[in-house]
This record gives C-alpha cells, sequence and structure tokens, in this order.
C-alpha cells in the first residue's frame, strides 16, 4: 500500500552508479517514494504519476547518444505539467551552464558533489515551504 504522505521523487540520470546512490541515500535519510529512470524519456513517459519532484541530470547522454538532453527534458517536462519542481544535477561547475537551467525554469542548480545530496535535501525542503506559502497566500486572498 503506497504512503501517501511520502515525498515521491523521480530521479533522473544515464550514470547507473550514482543514481543508485542517490536513491540509496535518499531512502537512508528520509520518508521519500523513488522512481529512478536512466533517461528523460522513460521520466516522461511517467509524468502521469505526477511526482512531487524531479531531480534530472544535464546530461543523460552517456546510455544513448541520441536521448534527450536535461534541458530538452526539463522543457518537457514544464510543457506536460509546468507545476512539478525540477533541480538539475549536472557534474558541469559553470555560472552560464546554471543560469540556462534557470532559464528553462528548473527550480535549482545542483552540482554533483560530495556536498550534492545535502543540497537536494536543502532544496526539495525550500520547496515545500514555497508551496505551502503559496497555499496560504492564496487562502489568504480568497478570503479578501
Amino acid at each position: 500500500m503506497k504512503n501517501e504522505n511520502k515525498i515521491k521523487i523521480f530521479l533522473v540520470d544515464d550514470d547507473a552508479l550514482f543514481l543508485k546512490s542517490l536513491e540509496i541515500q535518499f531512502l537512508d535519510h528520509g520518508d521519500f517514494d523513488i522512481e529512478t529512470f536512466a533517461t528523460g524519456e522513460l521520466c516522461i513517459k511517467k509524468l502521469d504519476i505526477n511526482p512531487d519532484v524531479v531531480i534530472l541530470d544535464f546530461h543523460l547522454d552517456g546510455i544513448d547518444k541520441t536521448a534527450m538532453n536535461g534541458l530538452e527534458t526539463l522543457d518537457k517536462i514544464k510543457k506536460i505539467n509546468a507545476e512539478i519542481p525540477v533541480i538539475i544535477l549536472s557534474s558541469q561547475d559553470k555560472i552560464d551552464v546554471a543560469i540556462s537551467c534557470m532559464h528553462h525554469k528548473a527550480f535549482d542548480y545542483v552540482v554533483k558533489s560530495e556536498t550534492a545530496f545535502v543540497r537536494l535535501q536543502k532544496a526539495i525542503s525550500t520547496i515545500f515551504k514555497y508551496q505551502k506559502l503559496e497555499k496560504q497566500l492564496s487562502w489568504y486572498m480568497d478570503r479578501m
């Protein structure tokens, strides 16, 4: 039976070892429902499940050179459901790449490093605080 209180996270990365490591870290440090995908295409096919957050690798071409990259996947996710927060995860520590991701409506950009998991946790926490504030504001505005 699925626990409705769990945060549903889609992890999308073509690096199987990194993907498994990240999945284990999330399962060990919180009450998460995790689904993993090696390509953006596989993630897109399951968006009807409505994940709470998508953590998406920037490149995604390690397995299939013709696969959608992270930005293409991000654009498709936002076209299907603009409300799903997407965090881009990349080995590139370049400001222009981060800015490009934000222009494509990523919620955050996290560099793959030894602190990546902590940064992801903080970003997810921020997403839920922001969503709670939006609900409170909406409730307040409805009563005016």
